[in-house]
């Protein structure tokens, strides 16, 4: 397993948030962390990347517990994921190739030229090449996620993980980054996880889902599992979406 959590609990202002959090991951896949708004989605992908510690439990990656790390190594862990935020998280003072190249001009190990060319391709696998020069003001929020995109694949990370990628898109735009989702993972050979609330996404990009919901994962399966699951609380989550499955097995 790529990534394995045993027991994961924290309590923010006192209120428990993770109340035990076991899931494992495996290599090369894409899982999605399906849950609703609020329920500690974002919590919990924090913790993998090491930004927030626990109150009790494990994080193992690659056979490592990321929760003794010390913060250098913890910082060199890091450097194995690349991370999608909700709200794209651009510098605006930078134009999108100094955005996309800023993690590998971090890590000091590559000539300007190869920057230069690394950031090219990123970019041309979002199908933003040629907005280089361009600034995230002058981007539409569709093309902004894929600049986040482009910055989390460029340094070639081992994880990728997404927060929320599809949030405050219209239905065509969502669609849309959930193409990329896929065509990245057709080209890399990362491990992914995704959060989100948003169904419809996470049944185009997963190879499996896990809900979370009261603080645990509550299910966890392939799409086909999910979709037969009679478990009450899932259902209600999948009506609340307005979710209906067709005869084919898929939903509309």
């Amino acid at each position: 397993m790529a990534l394995v959590i045993k027991g994961l609990k924290k309590d923010l202002g006192g209120k428990p948030v993770l109340r035990g959090v076991d899931l494992e991951v495996r290599d090369g896949e894409t899982l999605v962390v399906l849950g609703r708004s609020g329920c500690g989605k974002t919590v919990l992908l924090k913790h993998i990347i090491g930004l927030m510690k626990p109150n009790e439990g494990e994080i193992w990656v690659d056979g490592k517990d990321i929760t003794k790390l010390s913060l250098k190594d913890l910082i060199k862990m890091r450097r194995h994921f690349g991370m999608v935020f909700q709200a794209s998280a651009l510098l605006d003072s930078m134009t999108v190739a100094e955005n996309v190249g800023l993690g590998l001009r971090r890590q000091g190990k590559l000539s300007k030229d190869e920057i230069r060319r690394r950031v090219s391709e990123a970019l041309d696998m979002v199908g933003l090449r040629g907005w280089e020069d361009a600034f995230p003001s002058e981007l539409s929020g569709g093309m902004r996620k894929r600049v986040g995109l482009a910055r989390a694949v460029v340094t070639r990370p081992k994880f990728l993980l997404y927060d929320e990628p599809t949030a405050g898109l219209d239905p065509v735009m969502a669609r849309s980054i959930d193409r990329l989702i896929v065509h990245l993972k057709e080209h890399m050979s990362s491990t992914s996880v995704i959060v989100t609330h948003d169904i419809v996404s996470a049944f185009s990009v997963c190879d499996r889902i896990a809900f979370l919901h009261d603080g645990v994962i509550r299910f966890l399966g392939h799409p086909e599992e999910a979709r037969r699951s009679e478990d009450p609380v899932l259902k209600e989550f999948f009506s609340g979406g307005l979710i209906s499955w067709r005869e084919d097995g898929t939903f509309g």
